[in-house]
C-alpha cells in the first residue's frame, strides 16, 4: 500500500489544509479496495474483525459510496438488509452472518433470540437479527443509489421493490416509536441512535441498573483499547436495557391500532427523542417523496409530513440558548438533556430548516464548543468544553466520518460553500492519512478504532465523486472522470432546496 499523507497541518479560513496533497484517483482506488475486502457476497461488514456482521445504518452509508463503483452491489446491499425486515416494519440494527462464530461479537444472536422473542413483532424465522433499530438513512441511500444508474434500477425494479419496505419502516417509526405523542420518533436504547456512548445518554442511563459484569463477555475489548471503549458500567446498562426489551417481546408503545388511535407510552425504561435520528427520518421522508414520484405516485403527502416533522423537531428539541438541538428525555421529566453532542448539529442537513436556526447551527459549529475551522480538524462528537469530553473514547469526543459527511452536506445545502469545501477536503485527507479509520482524535487526527472501516471508505468515495467549488479544485488533484452531476452535490435535488424556510 502506498505511503499515506502525514498529519502536519496549517490553519485556513474554514478548516485545516494538509501537506502533502491527496490525489483523489489514488484515494478512490484504495477506498474501493476496502469495500471489496469487506464484501461478504450479499452485504458489506463495517470491519472484518470488530464488526463481522451487517449493520443497518452502516449499510446505508456504504451503499451511498458503493453506487460509484458498482450500482448493482449498492442495490444488493440495501436489498439484503431489508430482506431481514420484521413484519411490524422495523429494520433491525444487526443482521447476523450464520458463518461467524457466536463469540466473535457480543451481543450475539443467542442473546437477541429474535426468532423466538421477536415472534410477536414478526421477526423473520430464516435469519437471526437484533431486535433494536438504527437511524433511518435508508430511503436517502436508496434514492441516491437509484440515481447512480437509473436504467439498471428500473430494469431490476429496485425502487418498486424497496418503496413498500421503506414506507413500512417509516410507518413503524412514526407510529410505534412516537412515545411522546408529539410526532417525533423515540429511541429506546443508546445503540439505536448510533452514537452509542455519547454523554447525552449519561443522565437517562443513570436510572438503569446494570447487568452483572459476569453475565456477559465483551468481544469489543479484544480489538480495541479499554480506554477508548465504553466503560464496563455503561456496557452493563446497555445489556440490561437490551435484555429487558427482549424479555418484553420487543414491544413498543406508540399508537395502538383501532379507531381511537389512542397514545400508549409503553413501559420503556429509556425513551429519548433524538435530533439526529429524527433529522435523518425527515431527510428520508423527502427522499421517499422523490421515490414515489419516480414510481408515478404523488409525493406531496410525504413532503407535507416532512414539513410537519421539521416543525415538531424545532418545537420539541431546539434550544436557542445552546444554539443547537438537544435530546429530550421522556422518562426524565420530559426535559431537554443539557449536553451538546454532534447529534444536535445534524438537523443542518434539512434543506427547509428556518434560516435563523440554520445560521445559529453554523455559528455553533464554528464556536468554542465544536471549533470547526479553528482548533479541530473534523467536528467532534461531543462538546469540547464538556466535562465528559474525551478525544479518544467512543463517541465522547472523537470525530466520525459519517457525521462530518452529513454536516458537509448540511453546510452546502444552506449556502456555506466555502466551509463545506474545506470540510470535504479535511475528510478526504484524513481518510487517506489514517487508512480509513473508524474515527479520529478531532484535534490531532490520530486514528482510533478499526482501520479499513466500511463507511469511512464509502463516504470518501462519495466525496471523491462530488466536485468541489473552483477555489477548492486548486487544492485537490481531481480526476475529471470522477465527477458526477452537480445536482448530486447537496442533500436533495435543487427542487427540494431553499424556498419556504421561514
Amino acid at each position: 500500500m502506498e505511503r499515506t499523507a502525514q498529519l502536519t497541518a496549517r490553519p485556513t479560513t474554514y478548516g485545516v489544509a494538509y501537506d502533502p496533497p491527496v490525489t483523489t484517483t489514488s484515494l478512490h482506488a484504495r477506498a474501493a479496495r476496502v469495500l471489496e475486502a469487506n464484501w461478504t457476497g450479499g452485504s458489506t461488514v463495517p470491519s472484518r474483525n470488530l464488526y463481522p456482521h451487517q449493520w443497518s445504518w452502516d449499510s446505508a452509508f456504504i451503499a451511498i459510496g458503493l453506487r460509484h463503483v458498482s450500482p448493482l452491489r449498492a442495490q444488493t446491499e440495501l436489498e439484503t438488509l431489508f430482506a431481514a425486515q420484521w413484519a411490524d416494519g422495523r429494520v433491525p440494527h444487526i443482521v447476523f452472518n450464520p458463518s461467524v462464530p457466536l463469540d466473535a461479537y457480543f451481543p450475539s444472536p443467542d442473546f437477541w433470540r429474535s426468532s423466538t422473542a421477536g415472534r410477536p413483532a414478526g421477526a423473520p424465522r430464516t435469519v437471526q437479527t437484533s431486535g433494536i433499530v438504527q437511524p433511518p438513512v435508508h430511503a436517502l441511500a436508496a434514492w441516491l443509489v437509484h440515481r447512480a444508474d437509473p436504467a439498471l434500477s428500473r430494469t431490476r425494479g429496485f425502487l418498486a421493490r424497496m418503496y413498500p419496505r421503506l414506507a413500512a419502516w417509516h410507518r413503524y417509526l412514526l407510529h410505534r416509536r412516537d412515545l411522546g405523542g408529539a410526532g417525533l420518533a423515540c429511541v429506546v436504547h443508546p445503540w439505536e441512535q448510533g452514537m452509542d456512548n455519547s454523554p447525552c445518554w449519561d443522565a437517562p442511563l443513570a436510572r438503569i441498573t446494570p447487568a452483572p459484569a459476569r453475565s456477559f463477555r465483551r468481544a469489543d475489548l479484544d480489538h480495541g483499547a479499554a480506554e477508548d471503549r465504553p466503560t464496563d458500567l455503561d456496557y452493563g446498562r446497555y445489556v440490561r436495557l437490551a435484555a429487558d426489551y427482549r424479555d418484553g417481546g420487543y414491544r413498543d408503545g406508540g399508537y395502538r391500532d383501532g379507531p381511537g388511535g389512542e397514545h400508549d407510552a409503553g413501559g420503556a425504561e429509556f425513551a429519548v427523542e433524538d435530533p439526529a435520528f429524527n433529522a435523518l427520518l425527515i431527510a428520508s421522508e423527502h427522499a421517499l417523496a422523490r421515490i414515489a414520484e419516480e414510481l408515478g405516485a404523488a409525493g406531496s403527502a410525504r413532503r407535507a409530513r416532512a414539513e410537519r416533522l421539521t416543525e415538531a423537531l424545532v418545537t420539541r428539541l431546539w434550544d436557542a440558548e445552546a444554539g443547537m438541538f438537544l435530546c429530550r428525555d421522556l422518562r426524565g421529566g420530559d426535559a431537554l438533556v443539557p449536553e451538546r453532542g454532534v447529534c444536535g448539529l445534524i438537523p443542518l442537513l434539512l434543506p427547509r430548516l428556518p434560516r435563523d436556526i440554520a445560521a445559529a447551527l453554523v455559528r455553533t459549529l464554528r464556536g468554542p464548543h465544536f471549533s470547526l475551522g479553528d482548533r479541530t480538524r473534523l467536528v467532534p462528537s461531543y462538546d469540547l468544553l464538556g466535562e465528559a469530553f474525551d478525544p479518544h473514547r467512543y463517541w465522547r469526543g472523537p470525530a466520525w466520518f459519517n457525521t462530518n459527511w452529513l454536516l458537509e452536506r448540511g453546510l452546502r445545502a444552506h449556502g456555506e460553500t466555502a466551509a463545506a469545501d474545506a470540510l470535504r477536503t479535511a475528510l478526504l485527507r484524513l481518510a487517506d492519512a489514517t487508512d480509513f479509520a473508524e474515527y479520529v482524535d478531532p484535534y490531532t487526527g490520530e486514528p482510533c478504532g478499526a482501520s479499513g472501516f466500511g463507511w469511512t471508505a464509502a463516504l470518501a468515495l462519495d466525496l471523491c465523486h462530488r466536485p468541489p467549488a473552483p477555489h477548492e479544485r486548486q487544492k485537490l488533484d481531481k480526476s475529471p472522470q470522477n465527477d458526477v452531476s452537480a445536482a448530486d452535490t447537496g442533500t436533495f435535488d435543487r427542487s427540494d432546496r431553499g424556498g419556504d424556510r421561514g
